[in-house]
């Protein structure tokens, strides 16, 4: 395999892009700017060498934790569950959760054989036994695989000591939190509704 097509090859990790479209890219970054490709080599070399997951929720930071979780003037008792990083920074252009968070890092996909083992939930266990966490708020998206996910997650969490809850159905069926706007975002935080726990 030619070095051109190894690069096209390579680019097809990225999400929603196919042969073809893998092929135009590489085509545009060693014919039209490849000023821009050798920084882009640069920031993604120097990115695989200082991001890392916070030890708390999971996001992407350059240190032990995050932001977010060292900052003390957060409200503790409450943990938002998201799927992707993306969506903790939509959820706090909202201004509508003064709490934490905790990224899952995906979604459970059973279509795809994405169970349980792909997102993140010992190191949401184990969160759930630091600090003083009293409610639990599942954020995924509202598609089906947000919804499975956020299924699973009420079946595990509901045998803990923690209230549960979920955001309200004030957004879109089928809407991931990246495209929602702020208004309806926030408002389905404030419509949050419990999540029954077996007597």
């Amino acid at each position: 395999m030619n070095a051109f097509d190894e690069l096209a090859q390579a680019l097809e990790i990225l999400p929603n892009i196919g042969t073809k479209s893998a092929q135009r890219i590489a085509y545009y970054l060693l014919q039209h700017n490849r000023e821009g490709t050798e920084h882009l080599i640069q920031c993604l070399e120097n990115a695989l060498k200082q991001v890392k997951h916070c030890r708390l929720c999971n996001t992407f930071c350059e240190h032990d934790i995050c932001d977010l979780c060292a900052d003390q003037t957060r409200d503790q008792s409450q943990l938002m569950i998201v799927q992707m990083p993306l969506d903790i920074s939509i959820l706090e252009s909202a201004n509508c959760h003064q709490g934490l968070y905790f990224v899952l890092m995906g979604s459970i996909q059973p279509l795809q054989n994405m169970d349980l083992n792909s997102i993140a939930i010992k190191k949401l266990l184990n969160r759930l036994h630091e600090g003083d966490v009293k409610e639990i708020i599942i954020a995924t998206n509202f598609n089906a695989e947000g919804e499975a996910t956020a299924f699973i997650l009420q079946e595990i969490l509901k045998k803990l000591p923690f209230k549960v809850t979920r955001l309200a159905r004030g957004m879109p069926l089928g809407s991931e939190l990246e495209y929602t706007d702020l208004g309806t975002l926030a408002q389905s935080f404030y419509e949050r509704t419990p999540i029954g726990k077996e007597k």
